[in-house]
């Protein structure tokens, strides 16, 4: 049983990508974190002198082993109004458990203010919305998109120092590869290959992506939804806002509700409700 103020990792697992997520700090010291250069699916790295900037939301702390370091910050922040839990173990305890982790040597650089900034395409469908939506929810919750014309997407990244993803130019790690798409690429980037919650949403993605309605039966309604959100809105941002919602529904559905189904005569789940 954890202790007071603590989660468990497999609490924290059904909480990341959800709308009940903490913001996760990730607080090991510069040593320990060389030495395991990963972070838990949406944590940042912050130096305890830098946590006054977290005041008021709920935060959950991350260091080694769970004990002082993340206990010393947590107590802190609760002092000064901020909820604030910690990992029970640590990262130790989460790397044990063979929870995903985000492979860091992957995240492009950050800016001022400590957010990654991307830019794609203008007009988005499916990829342009499922991979701000892992960025988001996996890698990066303060990362920024810009979508610009096709033709200058290029110009637009080296300018604004931003990172490219989702066109068809040479040597681009984030774009399509064959027959996968850049949600594939980043999922397996990111180092989130074999995480199957994602494994099985990357599958839905390609097929609504790539014109392969054959891979999931679920691809045609992502690809019916996509399209209508594209027509629904015409400011892009205003989408993507509206698409990380249906993102956010169809993850929980691949995580934990694959087996249930509905009919109008019982409205009962045939499986029991996982609540986060």
């Amino acid at each position: 049983m954890p202790s007071t103020n603590a989660i468990t990792a497999d609490k924290l697992a059904r909480l990341i990508a959800t709308p009940r997520s903490p913001a996760v700090i990730d607080i090991r010291a510069p040593a320990d974190f060389d030495a395991l250069p990963r972070l838990i699916p949406g944590a940042v790295r912050h130096g305890i002198g830098e946590l006054e900037h977290w005041a008021g939301s709920p935060v959950l702390l991350v260091c080694s082993d769970g004990r002082a370091a993340s206990q010393g910050a947590a107590a802190w922040l609760r002092q000064a109004g901020t909820p604030a839990e910690v990992l029970e173990g640590g990262m130790s305890t989460w790397i044990a458990a063979g929870q995903p982790t985000i492979d860091t040597a992957a995240l492009p650089p950050r800016d001022a203010a400590g957010r990654t900034l991307w830019v794609t395409r203008a007009r988005p469908k499916v990829d342009r919305i499922a991979c701000p939506w892992l960025i988001r929810r996996f890698v990066d919750p303060q990362a920024q998109f810009l979508f610009v014309p096709a033709p200058d997407v290029l110009g637009v990244a080296e300018r604004m120092a931003a990172t490219p993803f989702d066109i068809q130019a040479g040597g681009l790690q984030w774009t399509h590869h064959g027959e996968r798409c850049t949600f594939d690429a980043m999922v397996e980037g990111f180092g989130l290959a074999g995480f199957a919650p994602l494994e099985r949403l990357a599958t839905i993605v390609r097929g609504a992506d790539t014109d392969r309605l054959d891979f999931a039966p679920e691809a045609a309604g992502l690809l019916a939804i996509s399209l209508g959100l594209s027509r629904a809105y015409t400011d892009d941002l205003e989408q993507l806002e509206a698409g990380l919602l249906v993102y956010d529904a169809l993850y929980r559905w691949c995580r934990d509700a694959t087996g249930e189904t509905h009919d109008w005569a019982s409205h009962t789940p045939t499986t029991k409700r996982v609540l986060a």
